[in-house]
């Protein structure tokens, strides 16, 4: 039987929309710009290193030696990193409501304290869970295995009676791979819907 519902932050419980903040921070740019810039933050995972935690100017400073004729840009894009992110207004709701049926409620995000600094009135839900990991704290990110041990290990938590809920297909199959059941997340209605059935279905069966 459920009892803990695991939420990844980014795109789940916050809207994170790269793509639109580069073309709002950088309009004189044109689609190559965009894809050599994307390159450079993206490539060879150098944006996972701002979710394992290493600090961030030594991360853009990367950035850049890659792609040095968009200095100005990408220091641009990081120095205004709040226009990254919004806030959900269904995400508080979908918390309470749920806490409201019994259920403990967590979060397992790959999530930067750029991230956190840029933005923080975007964790605003975060003081009504139970708790959770940022992997920036921990220096793993999803989909390692290590990360849903670690929540489990810190929480007490037996993965069967856990459902995790994230954007990305590679993370919601690590999570299935480590025996927690998952929903990959469309659009916040279709996977509340899917939650939905999922809690209905093992109340049935408990």
């Amino acid at each position: 039987m459920i009892k803990n519902v695991i939420f990844d932050i980014g795109n789940v419980l916050v809207d994170f929309d790269w793509e639109g903040h580069m073309r709002r921070i950088c309009p004189h740019l044109n689609e190559n710009d965009f894809y050599e810039i994307n390159i450079a933050a993206w490539g060879e995972n150098r944006w996972d290193k701002f979710d394992l935690g290493v600090d961030s100017e030594i991360v853009i400073s990367e950035m850049i030696s890659h792609a040095p004729k968009y200095e100005k840009e990408i220091k641009s894009l990081f120095g205004n990193f709040r226009g990254c992110f919004r806030k959900l207004d269904s995400s508080i709701g979908w918390i309470k409501d749920l806490k409201t049926r019994g259920y403990k409620v967590y979060y397992l995000s790959n999530y930067s304290y750029l991230a956190m600094k840029a933005n923080p009135e975007c964790l605003d839900f975060v003081p009504l869970m139970d708790g959770g990991i940022f992997s920036c704290d921990v220096h793993v990110i999803k989909p390692d295995k290590r990360i849903y041990e670690l929540l489990c290990e810190k929480y007490d938590l037996n993965p069967e009676e856990c459902v995790f809920i994230d954007d990305l297909e590679r993370n919601v199959e690590g999570a299935r791979k480590f025996g927690i059941k998952a929903i990959q997340l469309v659009s916040v209605k279709q996977a509340q819907q899917d939650l939905n059935n999922l809690l209905q279905e093992e109340n049935k069966n408990a």
